[in-house]
């Protein structure tokens, strides 16, 4: 099973190898026909501690770290060459 790769921003970075990643998404709203944004915010491991608020960052699914954390943040370097 593929896995799941989302994109958003770091809006906190003050655990240790931790950032908190708000993904915003949207959808149509299936009563009003209008177009609504919900967003979620994932605790992702970063090894380097490399990312700062602000940034954005792609994280990936990952066997659970800790109780919160089942994500991990993709290397800079990932990124720039995916992108």
């Amino acid at each position: 099973m593929p896995k799941r790769v989302l994109e958003g921003v770091v809006v906190s970075d003050k655990g240790d190898k931790t950032v908190v990643v708000k993904v915003e998404r949207t959808f149509l709203h299936p009563v009003l026909k209008k177009t609504v944004r919900r967003s979620k915010k994932y605790h992702a491991h970063d090894e380097g501690n490399n990312y700062k608020a602000g940034e954005t960052a792609r994280i990936v699914e990952c066997a659970p770290k800790s109780k919160l954390k089942t994500w991990e943040v993709l290397p800079k370097d990932v990124q720039a060459s995916a992108q």
